[in-house]
């Protein structure tokens, strides 16, 4: 295992205890996220296999470091059991995902958030333990193919029978107070929000007149909001 001589077991301690996260594989799911926490002011530990890839983070997150997390003497040296949240970015090394995934279980860590490949590779993940699965590359085409189907600019899938989506509204609605436009009994969604350009986003109430140019934020079942974002 090749460490950096920065990222020390007392630098890698302090940053456990303060508002931190170890990320755990850097491909571009694990470097995405990792840098995205970094902006939003998160504390960062990455850690990855592959030597160019640690060498290109190096200076983009608190630290990283080089090493093997299937090792459970390695994520103890890197104080990784002392963080409370951890993120398995591990995608491309089935098996290293899997070992991973146990250690950081027998570690007892309180929250882990894990990616997943597939399904079997999900299911996998959840017998063993882990709570929080994502699926980058299927949700993303999911989401894709919705934006793609209809008018949509934006499309968010909370559950089975529930979505958000930014959209235009239809010619129908506007200049009417949305007391008025019956969406919710003719269309079956609630508008939630409106931006209005030069006034950014702002809660609809009864009392809302939504204008030309006026992008808004609607909430409904999947099939109702899609209907509804295709109207003009």
């Amino acid at each position: 295992m090749a460490r950096f001589p920065s990222l020390t077991r007392p630098h890698t301690t302090r940053i456990a205890e303060a508002d931190s996260v170890a990320v755990i594989g850097l491909g571009r799911f694990g470097s995405s996220l990792a840098l995205e926490l970094m902006n939003s002011g998160v504390e960062v530990l990455g850690i990855d296999g592959n030597e160019e890839v640690v060498q290109t983070h190096n200076t983009l997150l608190t630290h990283v470091v080089r090493a093997d997390s299937t090792k459970e003497d390695v994520l103890r040296q890197l104080a990784v059991h002392e963080f409370d949240r951890v993120v398995l970015a591990i995608g491309g090394d089935l098996q290293a995902s899997i070992l991973t995934a146990s250690l950081l279980l027998k570690l007892k860590i309180p929250t882990i958030w894990a990616k997943a490949v597939s399904d079997q590779h999900g299911e996998i993940l959840q017998q063993l333990g882990i709570h929080h699965i994502v699926y980058p590359e299927k949700d993303m085409g999911q989401r894709v193919a919705h934006l793609v189907r209809g008018a949509m600019e934006d499309y968010l899938e909370i559950g089975e029978n529930f979505a958000l989506v930014k959209t235009t509204p239809p010619n129908s609605i506007l200049g009417v107070p949305m007391s008025q436009t019956g969406v919710r009994a003719n269309y079956g969604i609630t508008v939630t929000a409106f931006h209005r350009p030069g006034a950014g986003w702002t809660y609809t109430s009864l009392d809302t007149v939504l204008q030309e140019g006026d992008h808004v934020l609607i909430a409904g079942a999947p099939d109702r909001v899609e209907a509804f974002s295709q109207l003009r």
